[in-house]
């Protein structure tokens, strides 16, 4: 029995990073990841306060990853301007364009897992 018919949800996580970990040069821990994802996928503004809170970590957490987040241009840091104590966490272009290859990613691991299932719906 395949690993996606025991497992489907944890198949296409697995098919999933698999593919993240073949991409050159943008490897980012589950940390930094759901925190990628929190900033994409959730209606802004973020602010590392606001973003330790919702992931239940700890700002220097949030900082550290935000760090490595900075370093590979996914995401960029700047005061707010209306209260400069907060620092606000934005999008950039080079992040939209990995959140496209990570929908890429998703789409064809959910692809694969139906061909594999097609068959053995097929036989039943």
């Amino acid at each position: 029995m395949a690993e996606t018919e025991k497992e489907p949800l944890l198949g296409l996580l697995h098919h999933t990073v698999l593919a993240l970990v073949r991409q050159d040069g943008r490897d980012l821990t589950a940390r930094q990841l759901g925190l990628f994802l929190t900033v994409y996928l959730r209606e802004g503004p973020h602010t590392v306060r606001g973003l330790a809170a919702e992931l239940n970590v700890a700002k220097p957490a949030i900082s550290r990853a935000l760090d490595r987040l900075g370093e590979l241009d996914l995401a960029h840091r700047k005061l707010d301007p209306s209260d400069r104590r907060s620092v606000l966490v934005q999008r950039t272009a080079a992040g939209e364009e990995f959140l496209a290859g990570l929908r890429e990613a998703v789409a064809k691991a959910i692809a694969s897992a139906e061909r594999q299932e097609a068959p053995h719906r097929a036989a039943a």
